[in-house]
């Protein structure tokens, strides 16, 4: 029996205080038409803190404080692979947003709104855990 490899991945749930408000960063892929949180493939040899923190400053323009481990998301990708993302809760410390051809557009929301606009179930379930209060 063949043992299917697994993608792995990392990525972060970037979040920003916003007077009274925690807004969550999301990023929108245009090959996909999606909106999610920022992540991408594992190197070889490479840490999910290490993918973590590079994944999502390439796809954001932030350089990032990595904070607490957060639920790891199984699920297949758009390949029918199957794929673990290890995300972070994280927090900008500098930089900021050019688009580019992998992501074309960020955008700061409060958790509601967030929830609402992230295209896929399992990012949601993350937000759902800072909501309440479960992380980040």
């Amino acid at each position: 029996m063949e043992v299917e490899p697994i993608v792995r991945a990392a990525g972060g749930l970037v979040t920003r205080a916003a007077g009274e408000t925690v807004e969550v960063l999301l990023v929108h892929r245009p090959a996909y038409d999606d909106w999610s949180l920022p992540k991408g493939k594992a190197g070889p040899g490479e840490s999910d803190e290490e993918c973590a923190l590079r994944e999502v400053e390439e796809e954001t323009g932030l350089r990032c404080w990595l904070g607490e481990r957060l639920p790891e998301v199984r699920y297949r990708d758009a390949s029918g692979r199957p794929k673990i993302v290890s995300y972070f809760a994280m927090r900008p410390l500098e930089g900021s947003f050019e688009p580019h051809d992998e992501i074309d557009n960020t955008r700061w929301l409060p958790l509601e709104a967030a929830l609402e606009a992230l295209t896929y179930a399992h990012d949601r379930e993350l937000v759902r855990g800072l909501a309440s209060g479960q992380g980040a």
